[in-house]
């Protein structure tokens, strides 16, 4: 078997989020809208998230939450990147502290950040009552 790949970190993004606003439920799941006001990212992308995007968390009967971010990141260059976060959020790591993992892909046309468009990443997420942080890493071949 050849190596595990590696990780390089890129870049965390600091998600402020308001409450969230149930949509549906069916026997015991629930699907919630948490809104995304907004919040700094630092790092290899410097920026700012645009207020309005959301985060689509369905908590499931069994404990766990199915979550699906969609935002978009205006750098401090101007350019915006489209960002869609899929994860799985396990009872065990719900627990305060603990944190989930994710896989954000990212859309720009941006000549410089295509970079970002070519790669797959995974993202280590902790969410907070105001908001979710979430270092991103680069996986490497």
């Amino acid at each position: 078997m050849k190596p595990a790949p590696s990780l390089r970190p890129c870049f965390t993004v600091v998600a402020r989020v308001d409450p969230g606003i149930p949509l549906e439920k069916r026997g015991d799941d629930v699907l919630e809208f948490i809104p995304i006001t907004g919040g700094p990212v630092t790092g290899d992308v410097e920026g700012e998230i645009i207020p309005g995007g959301g985060d689509w968390c369905l908590a499931r009967a069994d404990g766990s939450y199915d979550v699906e971010a969609r935002y978009l990141i205006r750098t401090n260059d101007g350019d915006v990147i489209d960002v869609v976060n899929v994860g799985v959020v396990r009872p065990s790591a719900a627990d305060a502290g603990e944190y989930f993992l994710t896989t954000p892909r990212f859309r720009t046309v941006a000549p410089h950040l295509q970079w970002l468009t070519r790669s797959m990443f995974v993202g280590r997420a902790y969410a907070h009552a105001d908001d979710t942080t979430i270092d991103v890493y680069e996986v490497l071949g």
